[in-house]
């Protein structure tokens, strides 16, 4: 169902003004594409959440998010839902990339935020479930951030996984180079598994 234009608006409003609230700026507009894998890192901290949606409410972004399915439980799950959440039973063993990969054959505009570092502590390598997500769609990869240094988020290139993702992890890893989680030391490392989802 679309959002109405009075909720868009409440929302940029809303965003904005959390923005302003803590001092940050958005770097560029909305992606110019109707679906896409967004890859959100760095991820350190549940103040990413609040700080992405603020972004994307502000660019006027209908964004979806996978949670785990605990998060949509009780008088929260409509909330969450309200909020682009779509939930995911992870005791199951489910493809998970299929699943996921699916959701764009069931809509015509889906821009799905998915954070490769799949914690919030610091781990060895990033998750590859994204990257495969956007082969199994066939959709392209925008590479969304929050730098906590600048007080700066927003979207950056938009690119076609082509599927050699070793390549593919380098140019991803330069892009980030840079960009600073609200904790650092929480960061993991832009590197990938050698050449299955996970």
């Amino acid at each position: 169902m679309p959002t109405p234009a009075w909720l868009k608006e409440a929302r940029a409003k809303t965003g904005r003004a959390w923005l302003a609230r803590y001092g940050w700026t958005i770097d560029g507009g909305a992606p110019r594409v109707a679906k896409a894998v967004i890859c959100a890192a760095p991820h350190t901290t549940n103040w990413d959440l609040p700080f992405t949606l603020a972004i994307c409410w502000a660019l006027g972004i209908e964004l979806a998010w996978i949670g785990k399915d605990s998060l949509f439980k009780g008088p929260a799950g409509p909330f969450m839902r309200g909020l682009g959440g779509i939930a995911v039973d992870r005791s199951k063993r489910l493809n998970q990339v299929q699943s996921a990969a699916a959701l764009f054959d069931a809509h015509d505009e889906l821009l799905l935020l998915v954070p490769p570092e799949g914690t919030r502590s610091r781990g060895e390598r990033w998750k590859t479930g994204f990257y495969y997500i956007a082969l199994e769609a066939k959709v392209p990869i925008v590479l969304g951030y929050l730098d906590y240094e600048r007080k700066q988020g927003g979207f950056g290139e938009v690119f076609w996984p082509t599927g050699n993702i070793h390549e593919d992890e380098a140019r991803i890893r330069a892009f980030y180079s840079d960009k600073k989680g609200k904790f650092p030391e929480h960061m993991t490392p832009v590197y990938f598994a050698p050449s299955t989802p996970s």
